[in-house]
């Protein structure tokens, strides 16, 4: 009977959910209350694009590489 770790890519896909939903989060935060003195590019949002980019990507690793339990 083998028992089997948890995989380090599970680890990778909570740590991407996690940091993909502070960017996003941190994003809306500045739709809502926008800086005084705004960066050149801020009408394209990077922040939440690339916070939903890492969220999507975490649920994913985590969605695939979540431990199973056996029966």
């Amino acid at each position: 009977m083998q028992e089997r770790g948890i995989s380090i890519w599970f680890f990778i896909g909570l740590s991407l959910l996690v940091n993909g939903g502070l960017i996003t989060g941190s994003g809306v935060w500045e739709v809502l209350h926008p800086p005084a003195n705004p960066v050149v590019l801020f009408d394209l949002h990077a922040s939440i694009w690339w916070g939903a980019i890492l969220f999507v990507g975490g649920i994913f690793y985590c969605a695939r590489f979540a431990p199973r339990r056996k029966t």
